[in-house]
């Protein structure tokens, strides 16, 4: 499988100094292709390839060749059809890596890339995000940071997309089913999909799931080894079954205030205990998101960061339908609405099914 690095470099050569010498260290037992240039990257070659987008920020976080990169991506939705991509951020102040992580990742997955789990490595500019990581290798943060990187190419060269003959779609939401454009929308993909998948829906609704307290790490590890949380309920003895279970993360998400819902996050946050023990590489997650007026790239950026960044579930190419209707039943008017969910319906069993 063809290996690509794509320099997304300032023209500022002293903010490339580190980003490239971590890289060129990293890659030294793998074969790989540069290429230096947003214009060099050409679609017909890259079809299926591994990418790894390497960004450098400098101080301010202002890169005028990402700018053109991410003009290139929202404007041709199949741009990296059939990749798989990751991602390194190197900056030279505190500030400014994640923020631009997510909104590449976004960028890449809407142009036809899929996402490996963690698929984000940063280096802020005191690398002091590497310090625990430093104290268990043995090694300083640069080390750190170097041993980051190799995992993470390491991890894109054989990342491979699970299929499965009749997967198993775990579907979230914290809405009325009586009033949500979001949950009637999924209902509709629902219908185009209950023949090949099999399809286990969890409300969580009306104080059904407690948010996370904040548990010392300790304490944490030593319920999740033991597949429990200290605050059991509804989390641990069906939740963490299900999330086990499913082969997908299917996210209804209707936006509040530009942010996700707060059950919704509560479930995010008590997933901690779970991934304590187990990695979810192997699990991908979709989303439908509906919002009142705009955002919706807001909150699909929040699952980026806390589902695929950080709780590590892959993301398959487009895996959000994100649309805008506010009274209840706006959203299946929308204009050309059917054929959408036809497309996302389509997706979802092309991602997952053998």
């Amino acid at each position: 499988m063809a290996l690509y690095i794509i320099k997304i470099y300032t023209e500022n050569s002293e903010d490339n100094t580190r980003i490239d010498s971590v890289l060129t260290s990293a890659l030294r037992d793998f074969k790989y292709t540069t290429i230096n240039s947003v214009d060099e990257i050409d679609p017909a070659q890259i079809e299926g390839a591994r990418m790894l987008f390497a960004v450098s920020l400098g101080k301010y976080g202002v890169n005028s060749t990402y700018t053109r990169l991410l003009f290139k991506l929202r404007s041709e939705t199949d741009f990296l059809k059939g990749c798989i991509s990751a991602i390194l951020i190197d900056g030279d102040s505190e500030l400014y890596t994640k923020s631009t992580g997510t909104e590449l990742a976004f960028a890449l997955n809407a142009a036809g890339s899929a996402i490996i789990g963690r698929p984000l490595v940063e280096g802020t500019g005191s690398l002091y995000n590497y310090r625990v990581q430093a104290k268990v290798l043995g090694v300083n943060n640069r080390g750190a940071y170097l041993a980051a990187v190799r995992d993470l190419i390491d991890r894109l060269v054989k990342m491979k997309l699970p299929k499965h003959e009749k997967p198993n779609l775990l579907v979230l939401h914290a809405s009325s089913h009586r009033t949500s454009n979001t949950l009637q929308l999924w209902e509709q993909v629902s219908k185009r999909l209950e023949d090949s998948c099999e399809i286990n829906e969890i409300g969580l609704r009306n104080g059904t799931i407690s948010d996370c307290s904040g548990c010392p790490y300790t304490m944490c590890i030593h319920f999740g080894e033991k597949g429990r949380c200290f605050y059991g309920g509804l989390m641990q003895e069906e939740i963490w079954p299900a999330v086990l279970q499913a082969d997908a993360l299917i996210m209804l998400c209707p936006n509040y205030n530009d942010a996700l819902s707060a059950n919704l996050t509560a479930f995010i946050n008590r997933l901690t205990g779970l991934f304590r023990q187990k990695r979810f590489y192997d699990k991908a997650v979709f989303s439908i998101i509906v919002s009142g007026y705009s955002g919706g790239d807001i909150l699909a950026r929040q699952l980026i960061s806390a589902l695929n960044m950080n709780k590590s579930f892959y993301l398959p190419p487009h895996f959000a339908l994100l649309e805008t209707a506010n009274d209840p039943g706006e959203a299946l008017a929308l204009p050309g609405i059917d054929g959408k969910l036809d497309i996302f319906a389509e997706n979802i069993r092309n991602t997952l099914i053998s």
